[in-house]
């Protein structure tokens, strides 16, 4: 009891920004660990899954491309409604619920026969994670001082990163050595993890902004916002981000860029397929070079009190159409060691996108739409990723690999350009909400970068 008193406690000093320090922040860096696990896990497991599926069962193409498709869907039909619930219910409760959810979904997947049975179990998982993600941003936004807003940001995209760098190798090796079901029983085991390193957060009392005035109409954001209807929270979400011109613009420049990306982002093995048909490992140094470049930027980004929304959302986007486009141009005879330099471009400019997109969708929203704003922005995010890479798949039929590559490219930097050029007019404009928002508060915290 001691140690929820005391970790109750710290939910004013956190908020406050009274902090000195994000690694003292004992809330947040359970929240953190409980991260890494998931995150760990699911990447762990993610090959195990695709070899069961694709060598073990020898399933048809058109079966190995709907795995993708199932896990979007969810996102697509709860992701709004997930973050209204997050705004609305005992975050951390959430959180410790899908967990427990995921494990036993897991298990499931270890006795799946067929794919018939294994793409409802993919989809219903990854539903999970759609309730999850935003309750943990939501109480991120909480939690940590606004001051160390950025340097959270930075801390998820790095074990994220690292993830997708070190769980795939880990997980090959596994499989080498034993089977894909020893994998996908070590993502169940880090998920329990996961909610045994939560669990005493259980009962922390979620501090309320009794004295923020709500961005839609000026009314309290208190506790009897939780007496609203369901529907009535998802719509406050969807006004909100349409009053605020700041969300607006990177939602929707996010997704505009993020459409360009994913058409060609199950499509490497295609294109190396076709200019290295001898070296299949070359999908595997292209991954793991992305994931070391987004780690490099993180770790630079930690060091940095915050950064331009222009700068890290087009420079982002310049810096993989540019790693893109020149994939697109290697031939036959170019050496492997341009994959890896470009594969390092991609994974600069992932790291610098994502890393900027989660502060800025924390910073510029109040703690009580925090979990409906991410809902949102997951749920458009999974529309783009069922239409996105049906598109580009079609594109490398009518025109081939390599050309689509380098057109794709080229759109990604001439979005990420203009981002940059236009950063004024997109995210650094006063809009007259947020001005009235200063006025009434009198916080600096509220002004536009």
């Amino acid at each position: 009891m001691n140690t929820v008193s005391n970790e109750s406690n710290l939910s004013s000093n956190s908020s406050n920004g009274s902090s000195k320090s994000i690694w003292t922040n004992i809330r947040f860096m359970r929240m953190f660990i409980a991260y890494a696990l998931a995150t760990f896990g699911d990447w762990f497991d993610a090959l195990a899954i695709q070899v069961m599926v694709a060598y073990r069962w020898g399933a048809d193409p058109l079966i190995i491309a709907l795995i993708p498709v199932c896990m979007a869907v969810p996102g697509i039909l709860l992701g709004s409604v997930a973050g209204a619930l997050a705004d609305r219910l005992h975050k951390v409760k959430i959180m410790m619920i899908c967990d427990l959810i995921t494990v036993l979904l897991t298990i499931a997947i270890l006795f799946a026969p067929s794919a018939a049975w294994l793409l409802p179990l993919l989809a219903i998982r990854a539903m999970m994670g759609v309730f999850h993600v935003p309750a943990q941003q939501a109480l991120t936004r909480q939690v940590v001082a606004e001051a160390h807003l950025f340097q959270a940001s930075s801390m998820n995209g790095f074990v994220n990163q690292c993830s997708k760098v070190a769980g795939p190798l880990l997980g090959a090796v596994t499989l080498a050595v034993f089977s894909p079901q020893v994998c996908i029983l070590i993502n169940a085991c880090t998920r329990l993890l996961s909610g045994a390193v939560l669990w005493p957060l259980r009962h922390l009392t979620e501090k309320k902004e009794p004295s923020e005035p709500s961005a839609l109409d000026g009314s309290p954001l208190g506790a009897e916002e939780s007496a609203e209807p369901l529907f009535t929270q998802w719509q406050q979400g969807w006004r909100f981000i349409i009053s605020s011109r700041t969300l607006l613009s990177t939602i929707l420049f996010g997704c505009v860029g993020l459409m360009a990306i994913l058409m060609i982002d199950y499509q490497f093995t295609t294109l190396f397929r076709e200019i290295k048909p001898g070296n299949e490992a070359l999908i595997g140094w292209m991954g793991s070079s992305a994931g070391a470049g987004a780690v490099v930027i993180i770790l630079l980004l930690n060091r940095l009190p915050r950064i331009g929304y222009g700068w890290g959302l087009g420079g982002g986007y310049l810096l993989i159409g540019v790693g893109i486009a020149a994939l697109g141009w290697l031939g036959p005879q170019t050496s492997e060691i341009w994959v890896i330099i470009w594969g390092l471009c991609i994974g600069l400019g992932n790291g610098l996108f994502m890393v900027t997109l989660n502060y800025l969708l924390q910073k510029e929203t109040p703690p009580a739409y925090v979990g409906r704003v991410f809902g949102i922005q997951n749920s458009l995010s999974s529309v783009v990723l069922v239409v996105a890479p049906l598109t580009g798949g079609a594109l490398i039929r009518a025109t081939g690999a390599s050309h689509t590559f380098q057109y794709i490219g080229m759109a990604t930097l001439a979005i990420g350009l203009a981002g940059i050029i236009l950063q004024r007019i997109l995210w650094e404009g006063k809009h007259p909400r947020r001005l009235e928002l200063k006025g009434e508060l009198g916080q600096e915290s509220v002004r536009q970068p």
